[in-house]
């Protein structure tokens, strides 16, 4: 998988070790085990044969090795056939790609600032006022 980005200019080969702080400009793909923390403002791709134990904050993310560790990209994050994730992702887009294996929680934002729960519950047309009376009401009824 080719990273879509002209500015890859860190690669951790298959076979190669990684465990500590990696900060950098341009983008990163990983073929080898990284265990640390990662920042880049471009993309990070974890390889076939890459696997990742960190949490990630990257423009935008792809996974077609393991990874664990939650992600929040700016752009999107995809996770390609094979790809295998155990954390959280937030992002404004996410791409699932046949023979994804995942487990954790999403928020996908649709490049949205405000809070998603809220912008959800104000398209429902509920207040959260008017829902959080909703659930007591409910629990009330449920106790008697």
């Amino acid at each position: 998988m080719a990273t879509r980005s002209d500015s890859l200019n860190s690669v951790i080969g298959p076979g190669s070790i990684f465990e500590g702080k990696f900060y950098i400009s341009g983008s990163l793909r990983i073929d080898g085990k990284f265990e640390g923390e990662i920042r880049t403002e471009d993309e990070l791709v974890v390889g076939e044969t890459g696997k990742v134990r960190t949490n990630i904050k990257a423009r935008s993310v792809a996974i077609s090795g393991t990874m664990i560790g939650n992600i929040v990209a700016d752009e999107e994050v995809r996770l390609d056939r094979g790809g295998k994730l155990l954390g959280d992702v937030e992002a404004p887009v996410l791409h699932l790609n046949p023979g994804v294996i995942a487990q954790g929680q999403i928020n996908i934002t649709g490049g949205q600032k405000k809070d998603v729960k809220k912008l959800i519950e104000e398209s429902f047309g509920e207040s959260s006022s008017q829902k959080q009376d909703l659930e007591k009401n409910g629990q009330k009824k449920q106790a008697k």
